[in-house]
């Protein structure tokens, strides 16, 4: 059962942006193109809903975060092999404009929730629990000393 961090349109969003991208790669192969670049492009643009769908069923707060930063890395990926793909002229700017926008798009939102997981008081996500399975700190030690 998905824990439900992120809205259900969002993620049909990001599954979509990735089909597209898996789309583009297999244009590309059809067409005889360098193979390692278009299992590249493949890789990332698939990644990042990949990475979004275990942010939404992440264990905690840290693990939210941590899928969240790696779908913005793998954003910049495929907006790195798209890109090239233009500038070697295997795509036309014209086919890819309106992807490139919905990476930059993405790209921004993903920050955004991003961001708010990073501010004192996330609204986005749950509040930490304490994990019972380790260790408290010892009395020569302070709360507020222990990285979070």
């Amino acid at each position: 059962m998905a824990r439900g961090r992120l809205q259900t349109e969002f993620l049909e969003r990001v599954e979509v942006f990735s089909d597209r991208c898996v789309a583009v790669a297999e244009q590309l192969a059809a067409d005889g193109r360098f193979l390692r670049i278009t299992e590249q492009l493949a890789a990332s643009g698939s990644s990042v809903g990949a990475n979004l769908a275990e942010a939404d069923e992440a264990m905690s707060v840290k693990d939210f975060r941590k899928h969240l930063a790696i779908a913005t890395k793998e954003l910049a990926e495929t907006r790195f092999w798209l890109r090239l793909c233009i500038r070697r002229d295997w795509l036309s700017e014209a086919r890819l404009t309106t992807l490139i926008a919905e990476l930059t798009e993405l790209k921004a939102i993903v920050g955004a929730i991003l961001k708010k997981t990073r501010s004192p008081n996330p609204t986005t996500t749950p509040p930490r629990r304490p994990d019972r399975s380790t260790p408290q700190p010892s009395e020569s030690r302070r709360t507020s000393d222990l990285a979070i």
